[in-house]
């Protein structure tokens, strides 16, 4: 069974930004959604306090607005937030980075991309299919039919693409 959020790598997410992925976890799981990440970025001058949900079949118009309604005020009122100018609600968008064992779970067999922190005979990405993974590893089948076997902390991003 798949333990709920587990991280194939861990994300860098400010102080801030952390603060508010776990205040949000619980209220964006109670809408029926899931919580992919929260980041702070900078745009200009402007801070962007960004939330990122996701749900099978995609994210609506009224997802984002349903997070946002619930979130705002604990942002502003209960966590006392102030570091940013902007706040958004967002789908993390077709070609999203796989961040935890749900991610695997709900993509398999889909199109992704690994990268590793250190090349493997030359090479630090690798496209293939997305095949069952363990705790210890994450395994794709490239175009050759061969299976890839990568040890997580070899692993510094996994993405889902589009061919074309």
């Amino acid at each position: 069974m798949i333990e709920r959020n587990e991280q194939i790598y861990m994300p860098n997410r400010s102080r801030v930004a952390q603060m508010v992925y776990d205040a949000a976890l619980p209220e964006v799981e109670s809408l029926g959604l899931e919580l992919v990440d929260v980041e702070m970025v900078k745009s200009g001058q402007k801070r962007i306090l960004r939330i990122y949900i996701d749900k099978r079949g995609g994210v609506s118009l009224d997802d984002c607005t349903d997070v946002s309604r619930v979130m705002d005020p604990l942002i502003d009122h209960q966590l006392q937030i102030k570091e940013h100018d902007f706040f958004e609600v967002s789908s993390p968008g077709l070609e999203r980075p796989l961040k935890t064992d749900q991610d695997l779970a709900r993509y398999q067999g889909e199109w992704v991309e690994v990268s590793l922190y250190r090349g493997v005979d030359g090479q630090k990405k690798f496209k293939g299919r997305l095949e069952p993974f363990t705790k210890e590893a994450i395994v794709i089948l490239m175009e050759d039919n061969v299976a890839k076997h990568f040890a997580r902390d070899q692993v510094a991003r996994v993405k889902r693409i589009l061919l074309m």
